[in-house]
């Protein structure tokens, strides 16, 4: 059987999933990846360091290819478009991916799955980039958890070695398609740029992650976390080889990778999520919408040290730590009464570790309109954070250089009074 194995957001070689069922069950397989337009024309930034990732881990995934006799296949076009493209070229009999959870790519693979059936053509995808998926960790009756904790506690129940064993894919490379390399459409062809993006390193000293529990809440030390979201988002590591590390060295880092999975069922299985809020009452609240507020937090010029300090980490890097996205995310829902949606909007065109399901679960969280046992009155105080997770201002230092001369701006609201009209707020419209 001659095979297509489409590549998307697993951009490896080794413990592939989708990739080692085509491997094994082919005799021939055509490894392909598409630039879809449909995504790419929507980036406002053609210096998107995201896109420069992908195109940087195809030139490697190319190299590997290219050692081995054959080649990858890159469209620049509309998935249907490609894919009559790839059907001409190639005459496969079945088409091999990985399963994604967003509606786009939900709604993507119906349109492809169908037009390849109506040319007598398989399609099969399997489960990869995440360790449990849909309903296949739910309370007794069948339903799906909407709260974390017992969700993390059936899922840690649930977990059995094998779930956890890698896939041998790359012990099948003999069944890719023999070909001469093919040449890569470059950024400069798709209207994008090189940039000067620096790449976390996949395989730093894990040992640093004994200390994840102690560590990981102090923005200002460098690898307190591992930096490995922008190669779980792309799949350039396998989410099975990082839940067995967390295993060995840190249970506190297994639990934010079981979040991940959390919020990708909570996606797959209440998909209006992507429109609005998870607790539909929230959709009631009266937001501010004062754009020069938005701009200030934006610009990280809010007169609060510790958010202006990652949202200028974010703006320079594409990364923020954690602890600080949920400083960032409060400050905007809770005291400037600013739509989440705004925040995550804009979280979704910088971050490089951009997850549509992480990023609208996080948001959703500070908000309080998503999956969090806590009531919305959880407001954090932005002094309070810092004295507690930076207190020697060594983060701030170095992201607000300003900080404590009289370029500083001042505060743009007053933090009580914002408090006591964000309660307000919240309780007009959830009465």
């Amino acid at each position: 059987m001659k095979s297509v194995f489409w590549f998307r957001r697993d951009l490896r070689l080794h413990d592939n999933h989708g990739l080692f069922k085509a491997l094994k069950s082919s005799k021939e397989v055509v490894p392909v990846f598409i630039f879809d337009k449909n995504i790419l024309d929507k980036l406002k930034n053609k210096n998107d360091k995201r896109v420069d990732f992908i195109h940087r881990s195809l030139n490697s995934l190319q190299n590997q290819l290219t050692k081995n006799g054959s080649t990858l296949f890159v469209y620049y076009d509309t998935p249907l478009e490609a894919f009559k493209k790839i059907i001409q070229q190639h005459n496969p009999q079945c088409v091999f991916t990985n399963r994604d959870y967003e509606s786009y790519a939900t709604d993507r693979d119906v349109q492809i799955q169908n037009y390849l059936s109506d040319n007598k053509i398989d399609f099969k995808s399997f489960k990869d980039q995440c360790v449990f998926e849909k309903l296949e960790v739910t309370k007794q009756d069948g339903k799906p958890y909407t709260v974390y904790t017992p969700y993390m506690r059936t899922w840690r129940k649930t977990l059995k070695p094998q779930d956890l064993k890698p896939y041998p894919s790359l012990d099948h490379l003999d069944h890719f398609t023999k070909s001469a390399p093919q040449k890569i459409p470059s950024l400069k062809d798709m209207g994008f740029a090189s940039t000067d993006l620096t790449v976390p390193p996949t395989n730093w000293p894990l040992e640093n992650l004994k200390d994840y529990d102690k560590n990981r809440n102090i923005p200002s030390l460098t690898w307190g976390t591992s930096h490995y979201g922008i190669h779980l988002r792309f799949g350039t590591l396998s989410i099975r080889e990082l839940m067995t590390l967390a295993k060995k060295w840190n249970d506190t880092w297994m639990n934010e990778l079981i979040w991940r999975d959390f919020y990708m069922q909570i996606l797959a299985n209440f998909p209006h999520v992507e429109m609005g809020a998870f607790k539909k009452a929230y959709d009631n609240i009266q937001w501010s919408e004062n754009k020069s507020h938005f701009k200030a937090w934006c610009e990280g010029r809010t007169g609060f040290p510790i958010v202006d300090a990652g949202m200028r980490e974010l703006n320079h890097t594409g990364y923020m730590h954690n602890r600080v996205r949920m400083i960032t995310a409060s400050f905007l829902c809770k005291n400037l009464q600013i739509n989440w949606m705004w925040g995550e909007r804009y979280f979704a065109e910088k971050l490089l570790d951009y997850e549509l399901a992480s990023n609208n679960g996080n948001w959703q969280w500070a908000a309080g309109s998503g999956c969090d046992a806590a009531p919305y009155f959880r407001i954090f105080n932005p002094e309070t954070q810092i004295k507690k997770f930076d207190p020697k201002y060594e983060y701030i230092k170095t992201w607000v250089p300003e900080f404590g001369t009289e370029h500083y701006p001042e505060p743009i609201i007053d933090y009580k009074q914002s408090r006591e009209d964000a309660l307000n707020m919240y309780k007009a419209a959830l009465k």
